[in-house]
């Protein structure tokens, strides 16, 4: 197919400085020359909204000078795909390592590109997927035309598209959206014990986590409560943030942060419970469960009155078989399909009685 002319890297960078003013939310994100390069990037293999093509972080970390010099259609369309595959390494130095992909997805793309609209998510896509799920807006990726030099002609175009995308009521606009706050086929409606309701992005492991909010807590716990519900397009809301800061948790956006942590009002001391929803991978091992211990004791819990739980959709799936071998001794297993059934894994001392 044939791709849209592209910019070169240093020049998108200098065009960014004036499509994003100073007081832009997460203007920083939007700015920096690792945005410079998502954007290139972009381009260069033609993730364009309406092309059917899409962007993911690793086509942005392996670019190297050597394949953004060749500019020619084939060798763009080849690199867009063979990405992808397992292995492949295009010729030339790397712009950046793996391990830059978290900041190009959680900040340049998410916190910074899409808030503005400069970048759209294709819909359908579940956010745990590695599938490439990201298109530069049809209003935005016009401003890069080499054509557009810098001028009257820009700085018009430019205005513009800030009328358009960077006003307040498209901003709540997006915001409200990728919050789950619209109603869509893209989300799903939890319903606390309380009778608060929350959207979540649709994902492997949704069926799981609203089965844990809606069936696990009712049945397990006596008088339970939401202390948190993180989910990988929105890790920690400030609703929920301030819930636990009132309880002394401090919650950081890191690896161990869990998918829900429940707390039992019911006893005299209340009993906190992390939860993790397992659709492939990511159950409350040894590890987990340690840097959780951590938590809930530095907010005065105990390990008698903390408990963990790793929930799966069936113990004959294959997210259970997978992972049954690492759970964590002193944690719980629970499965959607079999609600009243829950396994303990306890190290006993003596006889079997």
């Amino acid at each position: 197919m044939s791709l849209p002319p592209v910019l070169a890297r240093d020049q998108v960078h200098r065009r960014l400085q004036a499509i994003f003013p100073i007081g832009t939310p997460h203007r920083n994100y939007c700015t920096r020359e690792l945005a410079a390069s998502t954007i290139f990037t972009a381009l260069y293999i033609g993730a364009i909204e309406g092309s059917e093509i899409f962007l993911g972080p690793k086509h942005v970390y392996r670019m190297t000078d050597k394949q953004a010099a060749r500019t020619d259609d084939t060798s763009r369309n080849r690199y867009a795909s063979n990405i992808l595959r397992a292995g492949f390494q295009p010729s030339g130095r790397r712009w950046y390592s793996d391990n830059t992909r978290e900041p190009i997805r959680d900040e340049t793309l998410r916190e910074g590109l899409v808030a503005t609209g400069a970048v759209i998510e294709r819909a359908g896509v579940p956010t745990t997927s590695s599938k490439p799920r990201y298109a530069l807006s049809t209003s935005f990726a016009a401003l890069f035309e080499p054509a557009l030099t810098t001028g009257t002609r820009f700085e018009a175009a430019v205005g513009i598209w800030q009328t358009n995308s960077l006003n307040p009521g498209a901003l709540a606009r997006i915001a409200l959206i990728r919050q789950g706050a619209v109603v869509g086929g893209s989300s799903v409606l939890v319903t606390y014990p309380n009778g608060e309701t929350r959207r979540m992005a649709v994902g492997p492991s949704t069926p799981i986590t609203k089965a844990v909010i809606e069936v696990f807590a009712p049945r397990y716990l006596k008088n339970p409560a939401v202390l948190l519900l993180s989910e990988s397009a929105n890790k920690l809301v400030d609703r929920d943030d301030k819930l636990a800061r009132s309880i002394g948790l401090t919650i950081a956006i890191d690896k161990n942060l869990p998918d829900a942590i429940l707390v039992d009002l019911g006893p005299e001391h209340p009993l906190l419970v992390f939860v993790e929803a397992v659709a492939t991978d990511g159950p409350v091992n040894d590890r987990r469960k340690s840097a959780l211990e951590k938590l809930a004791a530095s907010a005065g819990f105990s390990l008698q009155h903390t408990a963990f739980v790793t929930a799966y959709l069936d113990r004959s799936g294959a997210a259970f078989k997978k992972t049954v071998d690492t759970l964590a001794w002193g944690s719980y297993a629970w499965f959607v399909s079999e609600p009243d059934g829950l396994v303990e894994l306890s190290i006993q001392k003596g006889s079997l009685k």
